[in-house]
């Protein structure tokens, strides 16, 4: 498989019955679906998500292949498993069990990294953990558990809360990290400008802002925001504008989307905003550039 897996795919490699799920609750940076399986023998692809097993229910003799390697152990209510992001694996367990899965992003998991030790993060992995007994993990999953259960007022800060509590435990003891290794000029890594530029571009029809585009790079804002006038020798703000205008530039040469749809594809507040810009940097307006290219 090409690209990794979102978690709400996994049941299409590893089949069992849905017993709860946080699907529509809006929490942002946490998931969590529980499930009943038979005895299986599957492959899991590569998940865009750290994922965490909690074993509820039933005991099991469990094989795990990781990187070329298996490892086998007995699972039973109270252990946990965890698999790193990125990461095909092969898992072969006999017996029924229940056990609830919670699934946290890269992008958590990096922040708070980057919190705790006050370095740029290049890449966290969790370490290969079939089984352990981690009341401080178990008892974490259960509570996230409870809230996917129940519509309690502030549910959402609290799972919030909760999954970086987790996150936090899971860096301290079950967690390798790479740091940004910056050149002496203090500009980004190829591999990081090329992310940087990447979302930016995937993302210019929206509201960027600076603390956004510090956790795609997984620095603090001052810092983020220094390293990139010293790479791209402009502002964030001035480059996301020069490539919105790039953009309303070729979509006006192809003649064929209204102005007002051309700024707002852009990322513009508006057609006003666009002609603002446009006449500020080029000396005309959206119409009349227009009317230059396509004559």
């Amino acid at each position: 498989m090409h690209h990794p897996a979102r978690p709400e795919e996994l049941p299409r490699w590893v089949p069992g019955e849905l017993l709860c799920s946080s699907d529509g609750l809006g929490w942002k940076d946490v998931g969590l679906r529980g499930y009943r399986y038979e005895g299986l023998d599957v492959e899991v692809p590569a998940l865009t998500h750290f994922m965490i097993v909690s074993y509820l229910r039933g005991s099991t003799l469990v094989d795990r292949r990781f990187e070329g390697r298996w490892t086998r152990t007995t699972c039973h209510p109270g252990d946990v498993s965890l698999l790193t992001r990125s990461q095909l694996s092969h898992w072969h367990w006999t017996e029924p069990i229940e056990v609830t899965h919670v699934y946290l992003p890269d992008g958590l998991a990096t922040r708070v990294a980057a919190d705790v030790l006050d370095r740029p993060i290049a890449d966290v992995r969790l370490h290969d953990v079939l089984r352990q007994h981690d009341p401080v993990v178990s008892g974490i999953v259960a509570a996230i558990a409870r809230e996917a259960g129940d519509t309690a007022i502030g549910g959402a800060v609290y799972v919030d809360a909760l999954s970086t509590q987790l996150s936090v435990h899971l860096l301290r003891h079950y967690a390798s990290v790479d740091f940004v290794d910056h050149s002496s000029t203090g500009q980004f890594a190829p591999a990081l400008r090329r992310r940087i530029v990447d979302y930016i571009e995937g993302h210019l029809e929206q509201s960027l802002t600076l603390n956004e585009l510090a956790m795609v790079a997984n620095m603090g804002v001052w810092t983020f925001a220094k390293h990139f006038r010293m790479s791209f020798l402009a502002t964030p703000h001035h480059y996301i504008i020069d490539r919105r205008l790039d953009r309303a530039r070729a979509l006006l040469g192809q003649g064929s989307l209204p102005i007002k749809a051309v700024a707002s594809v852009c990322g513009f507040a508006d057609q006003a905003h666009l002609t603002r810009v446009m006449r500020a940097r080029l000396g005309c307006t959206p119409a009349a550039f227009r009317a230059s290219v396509t004559a």
